[in-house]
């Protein structure tokens, strides 16, 4: 266990330590002052999937840590802005372009199923607002994944005023983008042909697929000016599309292929058309944003969720802090940064080292002879 450690702790971000103490994460330890030791028995919970309960026996047979379960969902709350800040670093490694929001605030809203372990496990939905650039976590909210009320939707957050909003095709809907703009807000949603057919602005059907046909190129970006019918009035909008690769169409039309397969019917020939290009609808102002200024945060939202949606194949959900907000979000940074590090250790053994670890750096180089 030892050795395993410190070759992870090769894979943590540049002065992850200092970052606990400036973050405030530190703050009140007492008996094991260790900030490796503490951040240990937290990943023990998040990374392995415990129980509050599980993980503090766990911590004590090695002796990591001597608290009880009630002080380690405190530690977990605590430690919540320290697991950010890891994570923001995670990301600036990876290249994602974290850049400054230019003084407007962009949130990105996502949903996901977490099943209890075991057989009588419950299934519950988490709801969570991601704010950009800076990863920050400003909503929770956790519901049972069935019943009236608990699905995808924009109703789920609390939305303020001049909120530039990112969300993918579950909340593609006219009932859900017309809440968003009576809080004054804006939004960007991946487009979903079946659940939200658009307008022409003098109200008659927009031919979809006749329009992007029309973009040829790969990478070549179009938007045109839609409405879609909200309930008591339209509700005036953009459409932007860019054509894919031919490889992520490729893959984007295989994708369909096996869901169609899986439902029992045959592919659609507009859907694998559809499939060439990534469109989306939005309020945002076109004054302030153009085409291309719309996709490029849509594709940094895209960059978050595909690490967010790497918690079912990766890491474990486990045990779910329900009751408490702060806790929640610390359990989610959790999972994220878990999630971080098992990549870049995963590309570092598949890509770079054959033996799966960072070598020491040398202060003089030593020639091979």
């Amino acid at each position: 266990m030892d050795e395993d450690w410190s070759l992870l702790l090769q894979f943590f971000p540049a002065g992850w330590k200092e970052m606990a103490d400036c973050t405030g994460a530190t703050k009140g330890l007492r008996q094991d002052k260790s900030v490796a030791n503490f951040l240990r028995t937290i990943l023990i919970h998040v990374g392995c999937g415990y129980s509050l309960k599980e993980t503090v026996l766990r911590a004590r047979q090695a002796d990591l840590a001597d608290i009880s379960s009630v002080a380690l969902m405190k530690r977990l709350r605590k430690a919540a802005p320290w697991l950010r800040q890891m994570c923001i670093a995670l990301f600036r490694e990876q290249g994602v372009a974290l850049r400054s929001a230019g003084g407007f605030q962009v949130r990105a809203f996502d949903a996901t199923t977490v099943k209890e372990p075991g057989k009588t496990g419950s299934l519950w939905r988490v709801h969570y607002s991601v704010k950009l650039p800076s990863l920050t976590c400003d909503f929770f909210k956790v519901t049972r994944a069935e019943g009236r009320g608990t699905g995808e939707s924009f109703t789920q957050f609390p939305i303020g005023q001049n909120d530039y909003i990112l969300a993918d095709r579950g909340y593609s809907t006219a009932a859900g983008i017309e809440h968003v703009l009576r809080k004054n807000a804006f939004v960007v949603v991946r487009l979903n042909t079946a659940s939200l057919p658009l307008q022409t602005r003098h109200g008659r059907p927009f031919s979809l697929l006749k329009r992007v046909q029309t973009i040829r190129r790969t990478g070549t970006t179009r938007s045109w000016p839609v409405q879609i019918a909200g309930a008591n009035e339209a509700i005036n909008g953009r459409l932007c599309a860019i054509r894919k690769s031919n490889e992520a169409i490729k893959l984007a039309q295989e994708k369909a292929r096996r869901e169609a397969k899986k439902k029992g019917h045959k592919v659609r020939p507009e859907t694998l058309e559809f499939a060439k290009y990534v469109l989306l609808f939005t309020t945002f102002p076109e004054s302030e944003f153009a085409c291309k200024d719309v996709l490029d945060w849509y594709r940094l939202r895209w960059q978050v969720e595909l690490v967010f949606k790497r918690f079912k194949s990766l890491a474990a959900f486990g045990h779910l802090p329900k009751s408490d907000s702060e806790s929640s979000k610390g359990w989610l940074y959790g999972k994220l940064f878990v999630c971080l590090v098992m990549e870049k250790l995963i590309s570092h053994a598949a890509s770079i080292s054959p033996w799966g670890y960072i070598m020491e750096d040398r202060e003089v180089a030593e020639p091979v002879a």
